[in-house]
């Protein structure tokens, strides 16, 4: 089973229950949402959320004034999604293996969705990132951060997600792979924990330089 199988059975069988949890969006936290709300304001249309589980953080950018649809690797997630948001439109997909052409997205939402991509992915996603955004449009990953090493990068770490397998992630290593993606970051924020969660989270807003470096 690949990777990408495992990511998608596992979310399949938790569907229901991580909807019941997360998908209203004020359960996100305030800074979350104004963050977001920061991004929305920023990017051009239409906008992908990638990895968009059951469909909240889709809504929220399309109640926000963006053109946005969502991708999810989950058909349970995607049916629930369709289910809440019938006047938007999801789709089950892979953010590496989307049938879109080049420079066709205004942004791109990656909350928390590629956690569980190995770390070797990650070039290749952010490369796929770089490709179908617009010259100037935007991307927001979220992420669990891990801390910095001595180098002042570090590595990402493994560790055991409610769900399956996931990576936590140095922000200066984030920032660092989406320059080499032809990525510039506008901001690097962080967030402390709250009472249920385990660790800080790390957020970048990127974009597409109207034209590549080099």
């Amino acid at each position: 089973m690949t990777e990408l199988d495992t990511t998608r059975t596992a979310y399949d069988s938790v569907a229901a229950l991580y909807a019941e949890m997360f998908a209203d969006i004020d359960v996100t936290p305030a800074l979350d949402r104004a963050l977001i709300a920061a991004f929305a304001e920023l990017a051009g249309d239409p906008v992908a959320d990638l990895g968009c589980g059951p469909g909240h953080m889709t809504a929220y950018l399309a109640s926000l004034g963006r053109t946005a649809f969502g991708v999810d690797l989950s058909a349970e997630m995607i049916a629930i999604a369709r289910a809440a948001h019938p006047d938007l439109r999801f789709e089950q997909g892979s953010m590496t293996d989307l049938d879109l052409a080049d420079g066709t997205l205004g942004g791109i939402l990656a909350w928390y969705s590629t956690i569980h991509a190995a770390p070797e992915r990650w070039p290749g996603i952010l490369a796929e990132f770089h490709r179908l955004l617009a010259p100037g449009g935007r991307l927001l990953i979220g992420f669990f951060e891990a801390p910095a090493g001595a180098d002042g990068v570090g590595e990402p770490i493994p560790f055991d997600h409610r769900v399956t397998l996931a990576h936590r992630w140095p922000i200066p290593l984030v920032g660092r792979l989406l320059n080499e993606a032809g990525l510039v970051v506008d901001a690097y924020t962080f967030r402390e924990p709250e009472e249920s969660e385990r660790f800080q989270h790390g957020r970048v807003i990127a974009r597409k330089p109207e034209h590549r470096p080099g």
